[in-house]
């Protein structure tokens, strides 16, 4: 039981070594983390879904990939690949 249960460890952990390094598992605020500009009113009073549709409506997607509301003014920001 004990021999099954490493060979499994070691294949899990070769799986999730061999995913990170060839990028597989890059997450969105990695690839996503570059500042395009603000969108729609200030203070923005919706959420970041909202956000980020407003993003999408008004700079296209892509470029924008991510929409965030930031900042102790509320502000929607919008963000792009780098």
């Amino acid at each position: 039981m004990a021999k099954n249960l490493n060979s499994v460890s070691f294949t899990v952990l070769l799986l999730v070594l061999l995913t990170a390094s060839t990028g597989i598992l890059k997450s969105e605020a990695q690839t996503c983390s570059t500042f395009l500009d603000e969108c729609g009113p200030a203070p923005f009073l919706g959420t970041n879904a909202d956000c980020f549709k407003c993003c999408k409506y008004t700079y296209g997607s892509p470029p924008a990939c991510k929409g965030l509301v930031e900042g102790s003014d509320k502000h929607c920001h919008c963000y792009q690949n780098p």
